[in-house]
């Protein structure tokens, strides 16, 4: 039962990972669309939320095979 656990927590946490990705990158798209004298800022911020959204994942993947080996 803890291996099922686990899957489903490493799988969700992909597909959280992705669409927050999705997301982020379309609204970063947009706003430098909008404002282009920005973008360099913008930049700067996406790549750093970028970051912050992957570690979310990784964080639960690590508990999903903590919880399926322990």
């Amino acid at each position: 039962m803890g291996l099922l656990g686990a899957g489903i927590a490493a799988g969700l946490a992909a597909l959280g990972a992705g669409l927050g990705n999705g997301l982020l990158f379309s609204k970063y798209m947009e706003a430098s669309a909008r404002q282009p004298e920005l973008e360099p800022r913008f930049r700067s911020s996406a790549m750093m939320m970028f970051a912050l959204v992957e570690a979310l994942p990784i964080l639960s993947i690590v508990v999903a095979f903590i919880l399926a080996f322990i």
